[in-house]
């Protein structure tokens, strides 16, 4: 006898819940989108104004964030979307793909930023006395935009939002370095520019680092839950004869298994059903596995 189960991962309720986080998460992307461009637009005409190579730089870098935001919304949309005949386990891991894209970006502007600065050793720059009051207003700006989207990343539990808070961090620490080191490149010290920029550059690094920590393991499949200990509760409930295969993986914030176990061979369809409901429940209720395929095979027959 042989018996599959597969448990539905969400409810009608928790279905409409994601799906209002996900209006949420785009509208955020979008503010944040208009905002970015909002900051490209008053660095280019500060860095052309200034003639200042290093904002003209982090107008560029404001560029990609932009570019960033429309990446972002593309993949939330494929995310969310159902499964298809290419596609049968859904889209989700979409969205932690777009985590490793925005990481790889960081570490290519960390390598840009190091090799900008070692090019502009030495060199100076004019300062218009407006100018300064942008770029600070220009900084401020974009902290209040990482803190705003730090705080909805975590509300939200989304993972896209938290990495674009990250990148978004990155960027107010990239304008407090080019406003330092401006202001003492204008006042005949600057070394100190190309100091500030490679230390700025060794925090993004740092930056991409932390998000490469959080998506390579759910693309390369890691384990959600150690498998012996998922076997020993599974071997506990009773009828359980044998457990012959237990997997689990991590996809976004939830956790999937799949488990194979064998019964006793004269086991009917309904109690075989009820230990398949029995595991559901203690994996749910043990590890938060809300999301599990179990197949029941018969216990191998002994001849006498």
């Amino acid at each position: 006898m042989s018996n599959d189960r597969i448990n539905s991962p969400k409810s009608t309720a928790s279905k409409q819940k994601s799906s209002g986080s996900q209006k949420k998460v785009r509208r955020i992307l979008y503010i944040e989108g208009l905002v970015n461009l909002l900051v490209l637009a008053a660095k280019v005409f500060v860095g052309l104004s200034s003639g200042s190579s290093a904002i003209l730089g982090d107008a560029l870098h404001s560029l990609a964030d932009v570019a960033n935001n429309v990446v972002a919304l593309v993949v939330l949309k494929f995310s969310r979307s159902p499964p298809d005949s290419e596609h049968p386990y859904g889209h989700r891991k979409f969205e932690t793909l777009a985590v490793f894209i925005l990481a790889t970006l960081l570490s290519v502007m960390a390598v840009e930023i190091s090799l900008h600065a070692l090019k502009r050793v030495g060199a100076t720059i004019q300062q218009t006395p407006w100018a300064l009051s942008v770029m600070i207003g220009v900084l401020l700006l974009n902290v209040c935009l990482a803190s705003w989207e730090h705080y909805w990343s975590k509300r939200l539990d989304s993972s896209l939002l938290r990495a674009d808070a990250h990148h978004t961090f990155s960027d107010v620490f990239t304008t407090i370095a080019v406003i330092i080191g401006w202001q003492f490149s204008v006042y005949g010290y600057p070394i100190l520019d190309t100091v500030f920029a490679l230390l700025v550059s060794a925090l993004v690094f740092y930056l991409a680092f932390d998000l490469f920590r959080r998506a390579i393991p759910i693309l390369v499949d890691k384990a959600g839950v150690a498998r012996e200990l998922l076997k020993e509760i599974i071997r506990c409930v009773p009828g359980v004869n044998k457990v012959r295969r237990v997997r689990s993986r991590i996809v976004e914030s939830e956790i999937i298994a799949d488990v194979i176990i064998s019964v006793d061979a004269q086991m009917s369809t309904e109690q075989s059903h009820r230990i398949a409901d029995e595991i559901e429940t203690i994996l749910s209720e043990t590890f938060g596995i809300n999301d599990v395929t179990i197949h029941i095979e018969p216990k191998d027959k002994q001849y006498f």
